[in-house]
Order: C-alpha cells, then structure tokens, then sequence
C-alpha cells in the first residue's frame, strides 16, 4: 500500500496505485523501497523533513522541486552515500522481506574513464573479481540493450554527448540493478538527443522491470517517464501524484500538458485546485 505523506494530493486512489501492480518482466529483481519518517539534517539545516514514501517494485518515480528543496540528499541516501538522520529505509525483495537492494545511479556528467574502451568502462560496473572474458561478454549485452553494440572498442573521446551518457547507463545496467536512480542525467543534452535518450531509457525500463528514481528540474521529463512524480518541497512532500497513462507515451499529448501544469503550479506554490 501506498504511504503518503504530503498535505495535497490531487489523485484518485486508483490513480495513486497506477504502476504499483503492474507485472515486472520474468527474472526481474526489481526492488520496492519503503521511507518512514525519513530526516537528514547537515549542522542546523534540516533538508529532509520527515519524508513516509513507498515505492513498488518496479515503478518509476520522477522527484522534482526548486533548487535546494533535497532532491539529491534523497538520492544520495538511497543509495548509500549518505546516511539519514533519522528514520527508516528499507528495500524488499519481491517476496516482501528485507532485503539489500542491488542499487546503481547516472549521474548528470558520464564520468567515463579515457584510457578503457567502451566495453570496458561498460565492465566497470560488475566490480572486481570477475572474469574478464565474463565481464566483457555482460558489458556487450548491456550496450546492446542502449543500441551501442556496435561501439564496443571505441574510445570514449570519440563518441557523441548522447552515445556517452548511453554508454555511462549500460555501466549502470550490467549488473542488473534492482533500482537505478538517475540524477538529472540528461540535463547536459540537446534538445532532440535528450528526447531520444528518454524513450530510449523508457524503454529500457520497461523492458528491464527495474525501479526507477529521477530526479529532474525538467517537469515535462517527469511527466512523459513517471508512474508518479513527488514534489519535494523545503524537505518535505508537497504533492504525489499519479501519471495514469500507458507507457510509451506520446510527446504533445494534451492530458499529460494538463498534469504538466498541475505540478508547475505546485512547484511555483500558486496551486489552488482542491
């Protein structure tokens, strides 16, 4: 069941649970993440406010907010990088128990290292300890589920600011993570290669049936790849609402510009729907 925590929610119910029963592909390990009462505080100033989330497995939710509202803080403690103040966080496997979640993140820059090949910055991310010829047979199976096959051997320098953040998901991927979180990571694209890259990654997603996370300043971005979008305001949920549409979904439809709007004004504080 759903936790909310905000004092507006605009959705229905049916909307809120959009997503959360959806069926995960066969062998996915796609993991739920459950928030209670969640605070991270740095000296004197509370980011984190008492943040009760839960996320299904297998759902993509999209975080937006002004600047400085802890959208990042909430990623970073997500996965692991920082450590709540307070509160509880936890991961379930798909038969509801506690569990480690298997979490990997895209960052907004690709942070690939000159001097290995494409497959092998790809094989960076199963870690050490595994079998060369193993890891490189992962990591061509990983590129060629963000259609880069083909650029296994090339140098990172050679590759386009869309091919490299493909390459720096396909990293993420190869481990098959049971949450992939995504910090603005497409935020330093053009326009028409950031809207390939984000059918591309809706794709993958479905496809691959993990958890998602975004966070995005791009509310338009949220909408198009969200099960749900949570607007984080002063550290605290301000609004969760459900994007009941079927994925793909159609740049320009009129009903997700409607939702688009919606979560504008939440963000802008001149929402007055009731």
């Amino acid at each position: 069941m759903t936790i909310i925590a905000q004092e507006r929610f605009h959705g229905t119910s049916d909307e809120l649970e959009y997503g959360a029963d959806r069926p995960t592909p066969a062998g996915s390990g796609a993991t739920a993440i459950t928030l209670r009462g969640l605070e991270k505080s740095f000296g004197g100033n509370r980011v984190l406010r008492g943040i009760n989330l839960h996320i299904p497995a297998g759902q993509f939710v999209a975080v937006i907010g002004k600047s400085g509202c802890g959208k990042s803080t909430l990623l970073r403690i997500l996965m692991g990088l920082d450590e709540p103040t307070s509160g509880e966080l936890h991961f379930e496997n798909a038969d509801g128990a506690d569990g480690e979640a298997n979490a990997r993140i895209v960052f907004q820059e690709p942070r690939l290292l000159p001097w290995l090949s494409v497959a092998e910055n790809v094989a960076v991310g199963l870690g050490d300890g595994v079998d060369k010829g193993v890891a490189l047979r992962e990591a061509a199976t990983a590129l060629g589920e963000v259609q880069l096959a083909e650029k296994a051997a090339e140098w990172p320098a050679r590759l386009s600011g869309g091919q490299r953040q493909r390459v720096a998901l396909a990293r993420a991927l190869v481990s098959k993570p049971g949450v992939l979180a995504l910090d603005e990571p497409l935020g330093a694209l053009d326009a028409l290669t950031r809207i390939s890259m984000q059918e591309l990654l809706n794709r993958v997603w479905r496809e691959l049936g993990f958890t998602a996370v975004l966070v995005t300043h791009d509310v338009g971005e949220a909408v198009h790849l969200a099960d749900r979008v949570i607007v984080l305001e002063e550290g605290r949920v301000a609004l969760d609402l459900a994007i009941p549409y079927p994925h793909p979904r159609r740049h320009g439809n009129p009903a997700l510009a409607e939702l688009q709007g919606r979560l504008l004004a939440a963000i802008l504080g001149t929402d007055t729907a009731h």
